[in-house]
């Protein structure tokens, strides 16, 4: 297989699209979506830099990763055995049952991305992989390498036959689900089936085999977006039994053998008015809901699916527009629960979060679910990905101490293969049309051919948002003659946080907006659906101008969001802001914000990328070393949340005290944060976590930091403190990390002391009153007191789990 290389050396300007038929199927929707094929992103632009870094790093990235990880050996192995059935290969643990998908998502990224840059080298590699994928391919058409390998014993997770562990680990039908999304995709942008008639085997074997009927194996998607892709395909082909199959899944869901919240399936999709259990595996679910209730105007999907989206916006929304609060899970927590430091919201989550906003608008067309979706999509979604396109992050926490950092992939790469097939299909999602109505969205500079009431219409947008609010659209064509141009006016203007009480602005700011047509003021409002509403006869060289105040507001939360009581949040358009060490010369934690702060504009660079910063007034609180509270003056810098974490790891946070009761001073020096720390295990996480002073409040606190020995097990390691100058101690306190039942740490079997004495030889200590391995507690051991340079903490893991550490005390 060649490699990838090549690719970033492809055409780095944009170039015209040569001309191509491609069929395009009726929409069903309510509100037409206009397809990512008619619209190109302005190259150098905000998004127009995240497109390039998509181009030449993320999506040939994910290529070679493929190549490096096996993924497509999967499909030439499989491809070997259907030709010589003597021919096996072992499977079990190798890789997981999803691997498949890494490479539909590329290359449904890659196809997103040829719209805008055109790429003959990267279509001719696309279509050697889709060689090597449909070689895997069974005569039936079902296509799954974790079994096809060796049927007699496949991947551990896929069950001895078709479908029988489904709803537990196989991810047979989450594998079909990208794979469609992919292939139509790939059609779209390209026009050939190559890919396209490949999904459809693959679904017609699903359809096929998979169903209420007799014969057919009733089961419903482990893990889903096979709901959403099936109704997708329906609308490419018109084939109705596509539409079918998706509302079978949902509509048996909670009906079949495995029931429980973590996968949504605890009762009926209909009878569901919270978001529950993995939020990922929910939000594809929700996105499919919509989808089925847009497409067949089922109201009891209507129902269930808008008292969902509303828990979710009223209860359970990060500031950031990130969802799922817990690593337990990586799940929605309870109605409030919104910790930041242990904040999951896995960068799939966010997309998906994007998929049922777009979703639940094209069906009630109202700007209340744009909001929601801008606001993640500039947020807790594109913080995922680095600016280089080169460092993910699996969870998107709000606050940290160091032990979160970008990494480079991920053994699962569920994150980093879904950020490079969303961000390139970015251009979908800027324009809609209904009847004659063009519906504006989202503000970014492009070039469109939109079709409105069967006519052309070209608009295009130059716009530096969101750093500013100016934005202007310009009438390239009209064949349609009179039409309605809807506007959204975001929420953010109109003084809206999100769609409920969940957030509020705390400023009293009221910001305002011009609209005019050719230097004039439009005559028009904003209507109930949150759209500005410009109705006229257009012609070529129309020009709407369109500004939004834009100014630094706060926020605060409600006051049942127990984490973020007595504290704001700092935003600008719909941007989002933190303060992060790199950037502040003094301990962030310790920050009190000013009760009435001003703020300032700056601006630095960050990995190559100029960011503007918001500069106010704050001061520090800390103890010295006698124990008493002073206060200090400091300037506090911020950036763009999506902006942090590469400068390396440290402190950041997004909510930051103005209250008194919420603010956390800085601890004077200890033995334990004075020494140096060493451990057994290289690079082990989070390192610093265990002398930072920082002690959880009970057994599930997720909302301080920790360290751990995972994946090890059953081995004994230890963790060092070098005092800077010799000590005498007498007693260690060790709160245990311990995320059961879901995590793989437990307290350790045992644990002890030592000391090195003055020869350099390690010795426990004597006359220990006891080990305790209490969850969630202070562990203490008092000792005959020892005087020496260096201690050591000597853990015992159990034999099937690891173990952890939140703080490590010494006295």
């Amino acid at each position: 297989m060649k490699k990838l290389m090549t690719i970033a050396l492809g055409v780095a300007i944009m170039l015209p699209i040569s001309a191509q038929k491609k069929q395009t199927a009726t929409h069903g929707y309510p509100i037409s979506p206009v397809p990512f094929t008619a619209v190109k992103v302005t190259p150098g632009t905000f998004w127009g830099q995240r497109l390039e870094a998509s181009r030449k790093v993320t999506i040939p990235l994910a290529f070679a990763k493929c190549e490096e990880t096996g993924r497509y050996t999967n499909f030439s192995n499989a491809a070997l055995h259907l030709k010589d059935p003597s021919k096996v290969f072992k499977v079990n643990g190798v890789g997981y049952s999803f691997d498949d998908t890494d490479p539909y998502k590329t290359i449904e990224g890659a196809s997103y991305i040829l719209q805008t840059y055109p790429d003959n080298k990267l279509k001719q590699y696309i279509d050697s992989v889709l060689d090597v994928i449909a070689s895997a391919q069974e005569p039936d058409g079902y296509l799954y390498t974790a079994r096809t390998q060796n049927p007699a014993d496949p991947h551990h997770w896929a069950g001895d036959k078709r479908w029988v562990k489904e709803e537990d680990l196989s991810h047979e039908l989450y594998n079909l689900g990208h794979m469609v999304e992919g292939a139509i995709a790939h059609y779209q942008a390209t026009g050939s089936r190559k890919f396209l008639d490949i999904a459809i085997r693959y679904a017609d074997v699903v359809c096929k085999e998979v169903g209420p009927n007799p014969g057919q194996a009733c089961v419903v998607p482990g893990h889903q977006i096979a709901e959403m892709a099936l109704a997708k395909l329906y609308l490419v082909t018109g084939n109705k039994k596509y539409l079918d199959e998706a509302k079978f899944f949902l509509d048996y869901r909670g009906k079949t053998t495995i029931v429980h919240d973590y996968s949504q399936a605890h009762k009926p999709v209909i009878e569901q008015d919270e978001a529950v259990g993995h939020a990922v595996r929910a939000a594809y679910m929700y996105a499919g809901m919509a989808d089925v209730a847009a497409l067949t105007g089922d109201k009891d999907y209507i129902k269930a699916i808008d008292a969902i989206w509303d828990n979710i916006v009223t209860k359970k929304l990060y500031i950031t527009g990130g969802i799922g609060a817990t690593n337990n899970g990586e799940a929605f927590g309870k109605n409030y629960e919104l910790p930041n430091m242990s904040a999951y919201c896995e960068t799939c989550a966010a997309i998906g979060n994007v998929y049922v906003n777009y979703r639940l608008f094209l069906l009630h067309g109202e700007s209340k679910y744009y909001d929601v979706l801008e606001r993640t999509l500039y947020n807790g979604l594109i913080s995922g990905v680095s600016l280089e396109g080169n460092g993910f992050f699996y969870p998107n926490p709000l606050e940290s101490m160091g032990q979160h950092q970008r990494q480079a992939w991920f053994g699962c790469a569920c994150c980093p293969s879904n950020i490079c097939r969303f961000i390139p299909s970015l251009p979908g999602y800027i324009y809609a049309v209904k009847d004659r109505n063009v519906y504006v969205n989202l503000f970014l500079s492009n070039k469109s051919n939109l079709t409105v009431a069967g006519k052309k219409v070209g608009l295009s947008q130059t716009t530096a948002y969101p750093w500013n609010g100016d934005i202007t659209v310009n009438v390239d064509q009209n064949a349609a003659g009179q039409f309605a141009m809807k506007i959204r006016i975001p929420g953010w203007v109109r003084s809206q946080v999100v769609p409920s009480n969940l957030y509020q602005y705390t400023d009293g700011k009221r910001l305002g907006y011009t609209i005019t047509v050719n230097g004039q003021t439009a005559a028009a409002k904003v209507t109930e659906d949150g759209y500005y509403t410009i109705n006229r006869k257009w012609k070529k060289g129309d020009k709407v101008q369109i500004h939004f105040d834009m100014e630094t507001r706060t926020v605060r939360a409600n006051n049942k969001v127990e984490a973020d009581r007595g504290k704001i949040s700092v935003e600008r358009g719909p941007l989002v802001y933190c303060a992060e060490h790199p950037d502040n010369t003094f301990d962030i934690m310790g920050a009190l914000m000013n009760q009435n702060p001003e703020f300032s504009l700056g601006k630095t660079e960050i990995a190559g990328t100029t960011v503007q910063t918001i500069v106010t007034d704050a001061q520090t609180l800390s103890f010295d070393k006698k124990g008493k509270l002073q206060t200090t003056d400091h300037k506090l810098t911020l950036i763009p949340y999506y902006a942090w974490c590469h400068r390396g790891s440290g402190k950041m946070r997004v909510w930051l005290p103005q209250d008194l009761n919420a603010t956390n001073p800085s601890q004077p020096a200890t033995l334990a944060s004075e020494s140096k720390i060493s451990s057994s295990t290289e690079k082990m996480p989070a390192l610093t976590a265990i002398n930072d002073r920082l002690v959880p409040k009970d057994e599930n606190d997720r909302s301080v930091p920790y360290t751990h020995w995972w994946p090890k097990n059953g081995s004994t390691e230890w963790l060092g403190y070098e005092f800077p100058e010799v000590a005498t101690v007498q007693s260690a306190t060790v709160y245990w990390f311990d995320d059961g039942p879901w995590g793989g740490c437990r307290v350790p079997q045992s644990w002890r002391i030592l000391y090195q004495d003055a020869q350099g030889n390690w010795n426990p200590v004597t006359g220990a009153d006891g080990y305790p391995t209490d969850k969630g507690t202070a562990c203490t051991v008092n000792f005959e007191p020892v005087t020496t340079k260096a201690l050591r903490l000597e853990v015992v893991l159990p034999n099937d789990n690891s173990a952890g550490v939140f703080e490590w005390i010494v006295k």
